[in-house]
């Protein structure tokens, strides 16, 4: 088949890849995107999106199987239906992978489906089911993205050991669940099996769990996951998985050298990702540190001309990350192809929050207490209970806090950790303070609305300070 020849081509058509094809689009730029299975990528598809149409339908049971503390009576039985759960978080990526479809058309951008391969820094052979073909453009854009990591002697079956994909479309619902890794995948799936009336156990290596987040959410986060009846086993790690048609038998080293063997129906590994890096050529042009692509913080690689975001890049791997990535790198190329209009901003990674879907929500931005201590920093630290929010308390959620950390000599917002309902949503209000470099004067001055969760954010500034108001 002919050469095609664009400004940009983008591999890969996740968050970070679609993106920056549209950006690049906007600003003029003849662009495609090359993708092998489904546009939209594992966000869309098979993480971001989808679990949360999973964790929506776990909320709604779980406050169907507590209305009467409502005041609301429901008549019959409550209970869930596996295969419509799925059903319905599957049609929510399918609508969505459809509007990607469509957002490509509107922006003109050429859809190449099929397995691609760097044939050089800036072209890309496409093998798909017509045949094969090598495009070129003058960049190329590597968004790969990741996938889950194995271990050795854990393997997936699909079955009775899942990955997360297995985890979102299960043909049984598990009886006895134990979840390895106590990130934000493995406290997500932990919470919608739990709230779906499963027995989950939650193992994870380290002292603590959701380790990348402040000390204080971590114990928050047990207490409040004990509570809703779920093990979690710190300091534990797993020695040998042995999964057969019926159960999976887990050998466990706790913290105390004392090994036991435990079975459960079904076992999902979440203990981190891999880069999707191997057999697509990127090694001949860009500097690997564990699979990972080495970029500077435009996006660039060590070769001219190819470009690389996303979770194939340093984390953290999220999506608003790979997405934020697409653009400056999309507007960089613009630059240099002579576009004087756009000034691209390399990545601060000390503004990208993190929020995790649990039961409770919990969500961040900046350093932690810890992390703050040990750059340097002499510290204020303001911590406000939702128990002291009047609507958490009418919403009958007053489980959780804000705590907010300052730098005593400047009032720079260093860190924001919360815990609660609806902080993923409010999270940003902090993303934007620090994005302005905001001190705790602005914060103080700021007018939040009653009644609101995020009046709990105000109170937190000011407790920093002393001037906490309903505690």
């Amino acid at each position: 088949m002919a050469d095609s020849k664009y400004d940009v081509i983008v591999l890969g058509s996740g968050p970070g890849g679609y993106v920056a094809a549209i950006r690049a689009s906007q600003l003029g730029l003849k662009t495609a995107i090359v993708e092998r299975e489904l546009l939209g990528g594992i966000c869309l598809n098979w993480g971001c999106i989808p679990t949360k149409a999973l964790l929506r339908s776990a909320e709604i049971l779980h406050y169907a199987q507590h209305a009467k503390d409502y005041g609301l009576k429901i008549a019959g039985a409550i209970e869930a239906d596996l295969e419509a759960v799925v059903k319905r978080s599957r049609g929510v990526a399918k609508q969505l992978n459809q509007g990607v479809t469509h957002l490509m058309k509107k922006n003109k951008i050429t859809v190449h489906m099929g397995e691609g391969t760097l044939k050089s820094a800036t072209s890309i052979e496409v093998k798909g089911e017509k045949g094969t073909e090598t495009i070129s453009a003058k960049h190329v854009i590597v968004a790969t993205g990741a996938r889950a990591r194995e271990l050795p002697f854990a393997p997936v079956d699909g079955k009775r050991v899942w990955t997360y994909r297995h985890a979102m479309t299960p043909k049984e619902m598990p009886t006895k669940l134990l979840v390895m890794g106590s990130g934000a995948i493995g406290v997500e799936f932990a919470s919608f099996y739990n709230d779906m009336g499963v027995d989950v156990t939650v193992v994870e290596m380290l002292d603590r769990i959701m380790p990348v987040e402040d000390k204080d959410v971590s114990t928050f986060m047990t207490k409040a996951l004990t509570k809703q009846g779920m093990t979690i086993l710190t300091e534990a790690a797993v020695q040998e998985v042995k999964a057969s048609d019926k159960e999976v038998k887990v050998t466990i080293k706790d913290k105390a050298g004392k090994v036991t063997t435990e079975t459960y129906s079904h076992v999902i590994s979440a203990v981190g990702i891999v880069p999707n890096t191997e057999n697509i050529g990127v090694e001949k042009y860009a500097d690997l540190d564990r699979g990972f692509i080495q970029i500077d913080d435009l996006g660039r690689t060590k070769t001219k001309g190819l470009w690389a975001i996303g979770d194939c890049t340093p984390g953290p791997w999220l999506a608003h990350k790979a997405s934020h990535e697409g653009v400056t790198a999309a507007e960089a190329i613009a630059q240099e192809l002579g576009n004087k209009d756009v000034h691209p901003h390399g990545l601060d990674r000390n503004n990208i929050p993190g929020c995790t879907y649990c039961h409770p929500q919990v969500a961040s931005v900046g350093m932690t207490e810890a992390k703050a201590k040990e750059a340097g920093y002499k510290v204020k630290v303001g911590n406000f209970p939702f128990i002291g929010n009047g609507k958490a308390i009418a919403l009958g959620e007053p489980e959780g806090f804000v705590k907010t950390v300052f730098d005593a000599a400047t009032g720079e917002l260093l860190g924001a950790h919360m815990v609660g309902a609806e902080v993923t949503e409010m999270i940003q209000g902090y993303v934007v303070g620090k994005t302005l470099e905001t001190t705790e004067a602005e914060l103080m001055q700021a007018v939040f609305p009653h009644p609101t969760i995020s009046e709990s954010m105000h109170e937190s500034v000011l407790a920093a300070y002393g001037r906490v108001v309903h505690v």
